[in-house]
């Protein structure tokens, strides 16, 4: 199959050209209308398809529910926001949940990996966010399961999930002489610091001990002072270190948003949803999160029953990308990079996802003007639009 666009998002700009797609890949990569091409976008612009790797859940489905039926269906459905590529995630629960959540995922995504028939975005691990995790800064996760990091429970997590567990979020302050980081890095699980009370001095340490990323940076993290940098004073200073951010204008001021891309560059901030259930769901209507009530705002914003503890989000990938880029003014390239190109390069994915390039996965999100999600290609196969 041939198709070709004038925007087409390569080696970070735009530029006329048509590919070439045979099994799921693209083959190659000619200049516009060297041949006649099965479709033409025109002015469409063309990028890479979308990567999440911190969602929990949207259409009524959470990670931690176990339930192949619903995993497939989110997976069969969330290509509508442009997303190809997807970390489902857990939230902190006691352990017969956790287990029984990641051997679930790992169960739908062998089946979908085994099974032509099966389509729509890709399943590339899973994002293990908690127990391990700080008290004071838990945010919305259930206090009663947070745990003590250990290897050994870790071990028996990962056995569970078939050795799917790609990313974890744990607090570097209570991995005692950083064991769980270092073993986690050595079997190439992506450590990332979060829902954490550490030092500046605690997060260095963290990240000499293999840690490569943040979760959802300025939130459910030790503050910034200029005596006291603490979490988010080091994701401004590691600048080689990923950090997650959450795009919603909501978590986090967009002027914070603008400031953390100007002290990172284009090649390290990972945008993430951090969904819940709620997502693509009507108004109303009654959730938990972890075994807690949720309500959602009319901003969209997922909230602790009763309180004003921010519990996640209902953002679609596209419009975070349109916040960045029209609201936040964050330059294009580093807004499109966090959401394609930059979390394949933390995954260690980025030879076949986040390009758009020859021997690459054929995953397409083709937008309008204003963001909105005209098709979605997964792996060669048009799922939305």
């Amino acid at each position: 199959m041939r198709v070709q666009g004038k925007r087409i998002w390569i080696a970070g700009q735009f530029m006329p050209a048509q590919l070439v797609i045979r099994e799921g890949k693209i083959e190659k990569i000619l200049p516009y209308g060297q041949e006649a091409a099965d479709i033409d976008w025109g002015e469409k612009r063309v990028l890479p398809g979308f990567i999440d790797v911190h969602t929990h859940g949207a259409y009524g489905y959470d990670t931690n529910d176990g339930t192949p039926e619903g995993l497939r269906e989110w997976m069969r459905r969330i290509p509508q926001e442009g997303v190809t590529s997807i970390l489902p995630t857990t939230v902190t629960q006691m352990p017969d949940v956790l287990e029984r959540a990641v051997a679930n995922v790992a169960a739908v995504a062998e089946e979908a990996a085994a099974s032509p028939d099966v389509r729509g975005a890709e399943i590339l691990g899973i994002h293990f966010e908690g127990p391990y995790l700080d008290m004071e800064y838990k945010g919305a996760q259930p206090p009663e399961a947070i745990a003590v990091p250990s290897v050994e429970q870790f071990k028996e997590y990962q056995r569970a999930a078939r050795g799917m567990i790609k990313y974890i979020t744990l607090a570097p302050e209570h991995d005692r002489d950083w064991a769980l980081t270092r073993y986690c890095a050595s079997i190439g699980v992506v450590v990332s610091m979060g829902h954490t009370n550490a030092s500046y001095e605690e997060a260095l340490m963290g990240a000499a001990n293999g840690a490569s990323s943040m979760t959802h940076v300025y939130n459910a993290m030790s503050p910034y002072h200029h005596r006291k940098p603490g979490m988010v004073g080091a994701a401004f200073r590691l600048r080689d270190l990923y950090g997650e951010i959450i795009c919603d204008g909501c978590h986090s001021h967009l002027a914070a948003v603008n400031n953390f891309f100007a002290a990172k560059g284009r090649d390290h901030v990972i945008m993430v949803t951090d969904s819940l259930r709620a997502k693509h769901c009507p108004p109303g209507g009654n959730y938990q999160l972890g075994g807690h009530d949720i309500e959602i705002g009319e901003d969209g914003l997922a909230r602790l029953a009763g309180t004003d503890t921010i519990a996640g989000s209902t953002l679609r990938m596209n419009r975070g990308l349109r916040i960045l880029a029209e609201e936040a003014q964050v330059p294009f390239d580093a807004a499109v990079n966090s959401c394609t190109l930059n979390p394949a390069r933390c995954l260690g994915v980025d030879d076949r996802k986040g390009r758009i390039a020859a021997g690459c996965d054929a995953d397409l999100a083709v937008l309008d003007s204003d963001y909105e999600v005209l098709e979605t290609w997964c792996r060669g196969a048009k799922i939305w639009g």
